[in-house]
């Protein structure tokens, strides 16, 4: 019998890691340009570029549209693997936190130390996870990722900083090459410099899920929408939470993933990016390209 209920569950288990490889293929055609104008303006000094508008056309005069795409091979693989491990762990963490320290399967007991019976209409109350639940198993996802996530966005980040029109006057001919020649002369740490960074970023998942759960709940009872809408809507809400929350960090990631490796480093460590950003532009130097965006609209 338990053998037949762990066959049925077990298909559900792989939804997550499904979703992922989609969403991954997806958010590499579509965001991929977008994410480079984000890194450039991330890791130059302000007299480069003029706002994304002028880094996007300088990039297309110089380099082509193919130069929007520098650094997509590594997410093109990558990302299927990130959104498949952490859609996938995520549902995981879920259960494990559900099963075992919010609703734990055997039901409380009374004051009087009887097991309580939980009645069928109270059985689906009972067993969902709370919001708090569902952030911290974003939490836990995030890190879990983040260590296939750091050396895809490393080796990424790296591609994406090369200005070089002429292929032959670039450093790394490939992202291939590029792992390559950090391994050979930096070995595994570094592959994975801004580990760390990565990890902090990652920790504000615990927005980002926390909250796709409070706007599903809000637009489930206050709402007509279908399933399909209340998770476009929740999902692109809850992806705007995250990115308010962790933009800064993710300048700071940057920052560090684009930083000279070896002796020559700028940044010893996550603490000293930060720093570095708060000298040159203080506070604006954290929403760099939101204050862009915000001062041209003013």
């Amino acid at each position: 019998m338990v053998q037949q209920e762990q066959q049925k569950a077990s298909p559900s288990n792989y939804k997550g890691f499904v979703a992922g490889v989609f969403s991954g293929i997806g958010k590499l055609t579509v965001g991929h340009p977008f994410d480079t104008v984000k890194v450039r303006l991330q890791t130059t000094q302000t007299s480069q570029f003029r706002g994304p508008l002028d880094c996007l056309l300088q990039t297309i005069r110089k380099e082509g549209v193919q130069g929007l795409y520098k650094g997509a091979t590594p997410p093109l693989v990558g990302w299927m693997f990130m959104d498949s491990i952490m859609l996938g762990s995520l549902t995981y963490y879920r259960r494990l936190l559900n099963e075992n320290i919010f609703n734990p399967t055997t039901p409380p007991l009374s004051p009087l130390g009887i097991q309580r019976i939980i009645p069928p209409q109270d059985q689906k109350a009972y067993e969902r996870l709370p919001t708090l639940g569902h952030a911290i198993a974003g939490v836990m996802a995030g890190a879990t990722v983040s260590f296939v996530a750091a050396p895809v966005e490393h080796i990424k980040a790296r591609l994406q900083v090369q200005y070089a029109v002429d292929k032959t006057k670039r450093l790394y001919s490939g992202p291939i090459n590029c792992a390559q020649k950090i391994y050979s002369s930096y070995g595994l740490p570094g592959i994975y410099q801004g580990l760390s960074a990565t990890l902090l970023f990652r920790s504000f998942f615990f927005f980002w899920w926390g909250s796709y759960d409070i706007f599903t709940r809000l637009l489930t009872q206050h709402t007509t929408l279908s399933t399909p809408a209340i998770n476009f809507w929740a999902g692109g809400l809850s992806a705007q939470v995250f990115w308010i929350t962790s933009y800064p960090s993710d300048v700071v990631k940057q920052r560090i993933m684009t930083d000279s490796l070896g002796r020559d480093r700028r940044f010893a460590g996550w603490g000293d990016a930060a720093r570095a950003v708060w000298r040159e532009n203080g506070v604006r130097g954290y929403w760099r390209l939101v204050s862009i965006l915000f001062g041209r609209l003013r």
